[in-house]
């Protein structure tokens, strides 16, 4: 873990079948303070669930300008921001039907108000905090009153 004076958020995301019944599992640690989310949904994708695990956790947030590091094991969301694949599709409007565009135009609208920074974790490893989302992301998934992911199957 890297060592700041910011928030720290961990993520995960579910799904059971790509696409299938899925969910998220977030942690946010603040000054010592630990928050866990976590929500699933009838029918959606990994992806989908791993980028919502992000946004979930910015959307919780009631200031502007936090120094943020986001551990996630999701080399989709990692490398769509490090490496800029996000700002060229913003660029082009997601021209060619790139996916999830609701869900990156969310995240992009979010992380405009704050520093992020990403950090990339093996998943399934020795991360306790990774493996706790996991079990939060498919506790999830596995529940019962899934919701409706508008944006997959709408």
């Amino acid at each position: 873990m890297i060592n700041h004076d910011g928030l720290t958020i961990y993520t995960d995301g579910s799904s059971r079948g790509n696409p299938g019944p899925g969910g998220y599992g977030t942690i946010l640690i603040w000054k010592g303070i630990r928050k866990e989310l976590s929500k699933g949904f009838r029918r959606t994708t990994n992806n989908r669930m791993e980028l919502l695990s992000v946004i979930a956790a910015l959307e919780t947030l009631n200031r502007k300008g936090i120094h943020i590091v986001i551990y996630s094991d999701s080399q989709y969301v990692v490398k769509a921001v490090q490496e800029g694949w996000l700002k060229n599709w913003i660029r082009t409007d997601f021209k060619g039907g790139k996916k999830n565009s609701d869900l990156w135009k969310r995240y992009h609208t979010l992380a405009a108000s704050h520093d992020i920074s990403f950090v990339w974790v093996k998943g399934h490893a020795s991360n306790p905090y990774n493996n706790r989302c996991d079990e939060l992301a498919t506790a999830a998934a596995d529940g019962f009153d899934l919701e409706e992911d508008e944006g997959f199957e709408g």
